[in-house]
């Protein structure tokens, strides 16, 4: 594979102006960025920036100095984002499907600490890892979240496969863990978890895993 530079999105600033997260949406149409000052900036597929919104804090309280974005996704229609924040909140908003359409939080999943990253793998459903090693799911029709599964070492990243129904989460022990929910066709009727380090493996299964 050959990359070639095509064009510069964000020019450089003087000072801090770091990039926290970015995402491309499904539908490959819209492309979000967010910075340290927490505006999520959209560009459309050619790179040009068509868009943006201010996010919020937990509390107006605390004032928009008191919290990072750490992550975000889009849903799988491509017509909202979760913004997964460093003060114990994921925050979805509705963008619409065409550019300058109202932007509206449409759900709010309170946490017990810091939301460190965020997929969102199916229609309803939203994985997230947070800081005390929990992984869990946020439910955007009930407005609910429940604990996949809990952990002792920081999640520090998240991935699915192909069709969502499997998830693997990195953490600051490095440790990995894989979670399945459901078969994949395997004929277990069963989910698993496993979590291998980088010197030894444990699963939670008789098929064999490869570590890389």
């Amino acid at each position: 594979m050959q990359l070639k530079h095509l064009k510069t999105l964000l020019t450089p600033q003087e000072g801090a102006a770091k990039v926290t997260c970015m995402a491309w949406a499904p539908n490959n149409n819209k492309f979000a960025v967010c910075t340290v000052d927490r505006v999520v900036l959209l560009y459309d597929e050619q790179g040009e920036r068509r868009d943006k919104f201010s996010t919020k804090p937990l509390d107006s309280k605390y004032g928009k100095q008191s919290y990072v974005v750490n992550d975000m996704a889009f849903s799988p229609d491509s017509t909202k984002i979760a913004i997964g924040q460093s003060d114990n909140i994921i925050f979805v908003y509705r963008i619409g499907e065409d550019w300058g359409d109202k932007k509206a939080i449409c759900n709010k999943f309170v946490q017990t600490s810091a939301v460190t990253c965020l997929l969102w793998p199916a229609e309803n459903a939203i994985v997230y890892g947070l800081v005390d090693g929990k992984v869990r799911l946020a439910n955007t029709q009930t407005n609910k979240s429940s604990t996949i599964y809990a952990t002792e070492s920081c999640v520090v990243s998240l991935t699915s496969n192909i069709s969502g129904k499997g998830i693997l989460s990195g953490h600051a022990d490095s440790t990995v863990v894989r979670y399945f929910f459901d078969d994949e066709g395997s004929g277990e009727s069963q989910p698993f978890t496993g979590c291998w380090s980088l010197s030894q493996p444990t699963l939670g299964e008789k098929r064999s895993a490869s570590q890389g």
